[in-house]
């Protein structure tokens, strides 16, 4: 790593809770210093639907995701270059990570063969082929411009069993020389690479201590969230965030639900992103205290109240549960409303996250937000252990 890229890169502690893993910190990066924990909305090809850019900034987002194999397609790395990279092309000014395209070999996988050499992908627009190499992606994401870039990673589906998990973590690995030989922006863009090892905790140890080895800018935990068992993930999480050097940010790929993030902060999670708040909202649901509500029944028809009263984007000042009811399935305004309430919900909870970190007071943020999603006390056995594993006791209802 050159000084320039050093000093264009850094994280520093700024609180550590007293109980548990959990921390907040600040990554500086070259297009905006960014607080975490932190949520990152996902605009998969530069553009999240019905949201535009300044609107992300006037609720205090710092950093968004991009979608490399998308942007590969759509509109291409040449006319990337030509664009100046995707912030400008997108008028985005703060920060920007790019996934390697690796995730399509889950989510494509009937359009997929996979190789040493790489992933070559039939395209679902078209049919036509590419070839996504660890070089092909870094390339990709050269022309994107993002201020962090993650390697390719062999990705299997976190329900996977046997020899090919263990295939896939070495790969992985393997991948990870070829990306970092492969950045022509060192000085511009860092390199996260990425703990594989489904949900074998003894391979996700052997690749934390490889990966750990490697001079780089920060981590991410992949291949979880998947429809593996709640029991099992935080246990993934937690023995590949335990097991990565404490200076370092760690990112855990794919995670947006509420609970799930706060447990994730606990076990020592610091980034997270999920097309989860803008995808819900797509179906007329609304993020709240006590968890979602949906805007198509009926009992919401003269409820003439806010989202949440307690919340403080424009959608909640300005309209009511009664307004966003009658217009749901009629008008794209509606989604455009809920979009924004519920991305101003994801970054408000890891405001109050790191709030509550920073006064050493996490643990009692836990218990009462926990109390606040499950009024009844019945809380989820996996949350239960996972808290419990990091010294938090929350006292289920008999």
């Amino acid at each position: 790593m050159t000084a320039k890229a050093a000093a264009t890169f850094s994280y520093e502690v700024m609180a550590e809770c007293s109980t548990t893993r959990a921390r907040v910190g600040r990554l500086h990066l070259p297009h905006q210093s960014v607080k975490t924990p932190v949520f990152m909305p996902v605009g998969t090809q530069g553009a999240m639907k019905g949201i535009l850019p300044e609107q992300l900034e006037e609720i205090d987002c710092e950093i968004i995701l991009g979608n490399t194999y998308h942007l590969g397609h759509r509109p291409g790395p040449e006319l990337l270059k030509k664009a100046g990279g995707l912030h400008k092309f997108m008028n985005w000014k703060r920060s920007l990570l790019t996934d390697s395209g690796g995730f399509q070999m889950v989510s494509l996988l009937k359009l997929a063969e996979i190789t040493e050499k790489g992933v070559k992908f039939e395209s679902p627009h078209d049919g036509s082929e590419m070839m996504l190499t660890p070089e092909h992606s870094i390339e990709i994401q050269n022309s994107i411009g993002a201020d962090i870039m993650m390697q390719l990673d062999d990705v299997v589906s976190s329900l996977t069993t046997g020899p090919r998990v263990e295939e896939a973590m070495h790969r992985t690995i393997r991948w990870l020389n070829r990306c970092l030989g492969a950045n022509g922006r060192k000085e511009e863009q860092a390199l996260f690479p990425i703990v594989q090892g489904g949900l074998d905790e003894k391979l996700r140890e052997t690749c934390t201590q490889e990966l750990s080895k490697m001079d780089v800018h920060g981590y991410a935990i992949g291949g979880l969230s998947g429809g593996e068992a709640k029991e099992v993930f935080w246990k993934m999480v937690s023995v590949s965030a335990a097991g990565l050097p404490r200076n370092k940010p760690k990112y855990t790929m794919g995670v947006g639900f509420a609970v799930d993030m706060v447990v994730c902060v606990a076990l020592g999670s610091d980034m997270f992103d999920c097309v989860y708040p803008t995808r819900t909202a797509r179906f007329g649901v609304a993020l709240v205290p006590s968890g979602t509500i949906s805007l198509k029944k009926a009992i919401y028809e003269k409820d003439f109240s806010p989202l949440d009263k307690d919340c403080k984007c424009s959608t909640c000042k300005s309209y009511t549960r009664a307004y966003i009811h009658c217009i749901i399935t009629h008008e794209t305004v509606a989604c455009h409303l809920l979009s924004i309430h519920n991305i101003y919900y994801q970054l408000n909870l890891m405001r109050r996250i790191r709030e509550s970190i920073m006064k050493d007071k996490f643990p009692e943020f836990v218990q009462e937000f926990m109390e606040e999603q499950f009024v009844k006390k019945d809380f989820p056995e996996w949350v239960v252990n996972a808290l419990a594993s990091v010294g938090v006791k929350l006292t289920k209802n008999p």
